[in-house]
C-alpha cells in the first residue's frame, strides 16, 4: 500500500516507509487479554489503510456509546453529534488534525463525566477511536479498551475477552475483503 494511504500522519508513514512498525505494540493499559489474538487483530489491521482503519475504529467504538453513563446525558446527546460530524469531516479531508482533537477533547469530556468504570471505559473506546482518524496508533488502543470493558462486565472472564478480539478481527476482516472505505 502506498505510504500516504498507510498513515496520514508523517511519523508513522515515516516509520512503515522504514520497516519500523513493531508488532505487537506494547499494551497501554492492563487487561486481560489473549495476546495471541490481540497480535492477530494487530496484523490483520496493519492491511487496512488510515481511513478503513479509522472507519474500524468508530464501528467498534459505536457499539460502546450506550454504555456511556455520562452525569448529563443530554450534554452526551448534543456532543456526540459534534464529534462524529469532525470525525467525518476529517476522513473526508475537510478538518485538521488541530480539530480533530478538539472533537478527541469533548470525547474524553465524556469519560470524566462518566458514573461508573465500565462508562469511563467505554467511553474511552469512543476517544481512542476518534483519534484514530489523525494517527494508526491508537486503533489498537481502542480495541484495548473495549477489552477493559469486557473485563469489567465480566471479571477474570478470558473468554469474554477472546470473544470481543474475534469480533475485532472479524470485522477488520470484513472491510478488507470488502475493498471498500464502509461496510
Amino acid at each position: 500500500m502506498k505510504p500516504e494511504d498507510y498513515a496520514w500522519n508523517a511519523h508513522e508513514r515515516k516509520c512503515y516507509e522504514n520497516s519500523q512498525v513493531i508488532l505487537p505494540s506494547p499494551y497501554k493499559l492492563k487487561i486481560l487479554d489473549d495476546g495471541e489474538e490481540r497480535l492477530e487483530l494487530e496484523l490483520v489491521l496493519e492491511q487496512l489503510p488510515q481511513g478503513q482503519l479509522a472507519r474500524w475504529a468508530m464501528k467498534i467504538a459505536s457499539s460502546f456509546i450506550l454504555l456511556i453513563d455520562a452525569k448529563d446525558e443530554s450534554e452526551k446527546q448534543r456532543i456526540l453529534p459534534q464529534i462524529g460530524a469532525i470525525f467525518q469531516a476529517r476522513l473526508d479531508g475537510r478538518a485538521s488534525a488541530y480539530e480533530l482533537r478538539t472533537a478527541g477533547f469533548l470525547a474524553n469530556k465524556l469519560s470524566r463525566q462518566a458514573q461508573s468504570q465500565i462508562g469511563k471505559y467505554a467511553a474511552r473506546v469512543f476517544a481512542q477511536a476518534v483519534a484514530t482518524a489523525h494517527m494508526r496508533g491508537h486503533a489498537i488502543v481502542a480495541a484495548d479498551y473495549a477489552i477493559k470493558v469486557r473485563n469489567l462486565q465480566s471479571p477474570d472472564d478470558l473468554q469474554r475477552a477472546v470473544k470481543e478480539r474475534e469480533g475485532q478481527i472479524e470485522l477488520a476482516s470484513a472491510f478488507i475483503r470488502s475493498g471498500k472505505e464502509t461496510l
